[in-house]
């Protein structure tokens, strides 16, 4: 699992039992990002007989020492530092990191199952960086954090959707899946927005609980 924001077990649990899950990566420590960590702590340390591993793995920066320490509980979670600058191997799947443009460390993922090739890139929280058109070449599905229409102003912690698009298109992606939206206005004229950029040929869908995407 990806990240554990605030209502994530909620959604994970009418697709499978928290107890079953391999591990959690944290691409950054911003409470949207890890607030149900806690919680899945918790419900580890008290559910010992169903779990299917004894210690729960959590992978993490160590940029921010204070945050990476607190994933570890004695007998039901374990932090695990990942090395931006290195890859990781994680069952079938190869994953690389790239720095993103936010506040604090925060790192996008590309995860790479070893025998199909299948690519799925997360740009975790970010606004727009050349590095990211890189990261994301040729990836099945890029998930791209997309909080704001295109006509926004300001501080850019995070991308436009017309940004999204534009990324999507430079990347030469197959999907889009615009994640991390705004929690006002019309989210289908965010997506098209997204489109009219991006172009017909890449496939735009936008975030919801349980939603599968094959790859």
């Amino acid at each position: 699992m990806i990240d554990a924001g605030s209502g994530t077990l909620l959604a994970l649990q009418k697709v499978l039992n928290p107890l079953q899950l391999d591990g959690l990566l944290l691409t950054h420590y911003h409470h949207d990002h890890t607030a149900d960590v806690g919680v899945l702590q918790y419900e580890w340390q008290l559910q010992q007989g169903a779990r299917k591993h004894a210690v729960l793995p959590i992978y993490g920066n160590t940029e921010d020492p204070l945050n990476f320490a607190a994933l570890t509980w004695a007998g039901a979670t374990e932090g695990h530092a990942y090395d931006p600058q290195s890859s990781l191997v994680l069952g079938p799947f190869m994953i690389t990191f790239s720095r993103t443009v936010h506040p604090v460390p925060t790192f996008a993922v590309r995860i790479t199952e070893t025998k199909s090739g299948h690519t799925l890139v997360f740009t975790a929280d970010s606004a727009v960086t050349d590095t990211l058109n890189r990261f994301s070449k040729g990836a099945d599905l890029l998930m791209i954090d997309t909080n704001f229409y295109a006509n926004h102003t300001g501080k850019m912690w995070h991308m436009t959707s017309t940004q999204a698009g534009a990324l999507a298109k430079a990347a030469q992606v197959k999907q889009l899946l615009l994640t991390h939206l705004p929690q006002t206005g019309n989210l289908e004229s965010l997506k098209a927005e997204a489109q009219l950029v991006a172009g017909k040929k890449i496939q735009i869908n936008l975030a919801s609980d349980i939603n599968q995407i094959i790859i």
